[in-house]
């Protein structure tokens, strides 16, 4: 996978549900790879920020609500206008419930993955990562869920890798991170949460960042701050280097 350096991606979420729309953009907004520059609610509001965008500034990526379009039909005419008015977008389609006719049409258009929200969740940004040397990616259900259809790009997805396991991470010290830094708590308001003193959750949270960093040989930025960090190191995949070798050697 392209190191944090390497990767700067503008990022269009399309997305009807008002709260999963700013879930997806907080989760983005953590990872330097990605950089959210529109947030729409609707088509029509997506195809007038397209509309009156320059060339440079539109996305490389588009995260496409598919269950709300209209079908099948609708999502693919949707895909191919995005993929004739925008060169090289990845269009990745997202919904919160597995419809194989919806997977397959988003196979057929050209889209670059379908993921099941609940899957991915704030592992958003690793997911477009992952899929930037893949010709198309899916989570577990999806993958469940269409094992019996013949599209041969569906049939060949990748499958995203689990979250990584940290196995000393405590189910406290594990909501301490999660509150911390998954949701940005300050720690005062986290202990309140949790029951606990504010010495012993920041407690929590020292020793879950010595945790989260012995478990990663990542280079990072230098200005990267350490709870960007912690949240990166938490939302990565399980076996990503395996992954990558995987497909090296297939390529």
């Amino acid at each position: 996978m392209p190191g944090i350096h390497e990767v700067n991606l503008k990022v269009l979420v399309m997305d009807t549900d008002f709260y999963a729309l700013h879930a997806i953009n907080g989760f983005l907004a953590w990872d330097r790879r990605t950089r959210v520059t529109y947030l729409s609610d609707s088509l029509e509001q997506m195809w007038a920020y397209i509309d009156r965008t320059p060339l440079a500034e539109l996305p490389d990526v588009v995260l496409l609500d598919s269950d709300h379009l209209g079908g099948p039909t609708e999502l693919r005419r949707t895909i191919h206008e995005l993929c004739r008015h925008i060169e090289d977008v990845r269009v990745i389609c997202l919904a919160q419930q597995v419809d194989p006719a919806l997977v397959e049409a988003a196979a057929e258009a050209g889209a670059r993955g379908f993921l099941l929200k609940n899957d991915v969740r704030l592992q958003i940004a690793w997911a477009i990562v992952y899929s930037l040397p893949r010709d198309f990616i899916i989570t577990h259900s999806v993958k469940k869920a269409t094992a019996h259809l013949s599209n041969r790009r569906v049939l060949r997805a990748s499958t995203l890798p689990e979250m990584k396991k940290f196995p000393e991470l405590t189910d406290r010290i594990r909501q301490a991170i999660k509150l911390c830094v998954v949701e940005g708590m300050p720690a005062h308001l986290a202990a309140d949460e949790m029951g606990i003193s504010l010495h012993t959750i920041r407690g929590y949270i020292k020793e879950g960042y010595r945790i989260l960093e012995a478990y990663d040989e990542t280079e990072y930025p230098v200005d990267m701050t350490p709870q960007e960090r912690a949240f990166m190191r938490f939302t990565a995949f399980e076996n990503e280097r395996d992954e990558d070798h995987h497909y090296s050697e297939a390529s």
